[in-house]
């Protein structure tokens, strides 16, 4: 089947010589197998085909003159003293770009476990934590070497880099791979820094201010971008992570932004009623117990909780009342309660009313 090299290279009929070789150093650019994986050697054999046929007057004017590729594969093994070096160099400087990124490389992430109070995660608070940081060596100012002098490869000649160019049937390949002397960096240490043994690196306390915001829960973290690990041959340095865990409180307990306790009562205050003084993670308040409270009942306090971590909204204080009930009673104290409580018929009756005076004045002895 006829192909139309024009159309493949990109390029109109009356295109120069020029403009032929610079629609295809374009396309080996995108397409060499070596930068777009071995999918696009059909595409890319397809483009030196078109070029090597369009790039040659005697082929070109076949090629217009019939509109055929009667070309054997012979053909296409590259055209004799036409020199693809200046093309092929292009492949290595984008491979040499990307290498030299990656010898960039940037510093790992750091972890730090802050222990705070329910308080604190009420109210927010800033403070300042040491972590020991692994940080770039003054002395040979991260290069590893002795007063920072490095010397170039002189197996990649500074490129990190080793290129080899191999001849194939639809052109030459260029292979990359990184240099076994310099591991890819360009340059070798003489003499080891004595400070960092030629790490590059030294291990130090870094002092960090950090804000915590109010609403923080158990396993909250904060993120402070640029604080990890400083970065490798100039790359950008990783980040702190700070994680968050709330120390146990002796009163409340933490469910989602509602903090729930527990108080006791006795048993006057149950069934007469009246105000109890309860705790509050900013203070202290009063609730007022209906008569005839009842043991296990829970009362809500709204908007005495903890403030939503996003909305500043804050949570209900839930407080659970236990009637405490007492272990001896009095000879005169268990006749009274029998007579106030001994029969259903008589709890509401006249009689039954006075003997519920007559306790009330008998707990509060």
């Amino acid at each position: 089947m006829a192909k139309d090299y024009y159309k493949i290279l990109g390029v109109d009929r009356n295109a120069s010589q020029e403009e032929i070789k610079r629609a295809f150093r374009k396309l080996t650019r995108k397409y060499h197998p070596d930068v777009a994986g071995k999918d696009s050697e059909e595409k890319f054999k397809e483009i030196n085909e078109a070029f090597q046929v369009l790039s040659d007057p005697q082929k070109k004017a076949q090629y217009d003159q019939s509109g055929f590729t009667d070309f054997g594969s012979e053909d296409f093994a590259g055209p004799e003293g036409f020199n693809f070096d200046d093309i092929f160099s292009d492949i290595f400087n984008i491979f040499s770009d990307r290498r030299r990124a990656e010898r960039g490389r940037a510093g790992a992430d750091l972890r730090y476990d802050l222990d705070i109070s329910l308080e604190q995660a009420f109210s927010g608070l800033t403070t300042k934590i040491e972590i020991p940081v692994p940080t770039v060596c003054k002395k040979c100012k991260g290069t590893g070497a002795k007063e920072g002098k490095l010397k170039t490869c002189p197996y990649c000649n500074g490129l990190g880099q080793i290129r080899k160019t191999q001849r194939t049937p639809f052109g030459q390949s260029v292979f990359i791979t990184i240099c076994n002397k310099c591991g890819g960096s360009g340059n070798i240490i003489e003499e080891k820094c004595e400070d960092c043994n030629g790490t590059g690196r030294v291990k130090e306390e870094k002092k960090i201010e950090v804000k915590i915001p109010k609403g923080v829960d158990e396993n909250s973290y904060l993120r402070i971008p640029g604080q990890g690990e400083p970065g490798y041959n100039g790359g950008s340095p990783g980040d702190l992570y700070i994680i968050i865990h709330i120390k146990p409180h002796d009163i409340f307990e933490r469910e989602g932004n509602d903090l729930l306790c527990k108080t006791t009562v006795d048993l006057f205050k149950a069934i007469f009623g009246g105000e109890i003084e309860v705790r509050t993670i900013d203070g202290k308040t009063n609730i007022k117990l209906p008569k005839g409270t009842q043991s296990h009942t829970t009362f809500r306090l709204r908007g005495q909780g903890i403030p939503d971590l996003y909305t500043g909204e804050r949570g209900d204080e839930l407080i659970k009342v236990t009637v405490e009930i007492p272990k001896r009673l009095s000879r005169k104290q268990e006749t009274l309660l029998r007579e106030a409580f001994g029969k259903k018929e008589d709890r509401n009756n006249k009689e039954g009313k006075l003997s519920l005076n007559r306790l009330k004045d008998l707990l509060l002895l």
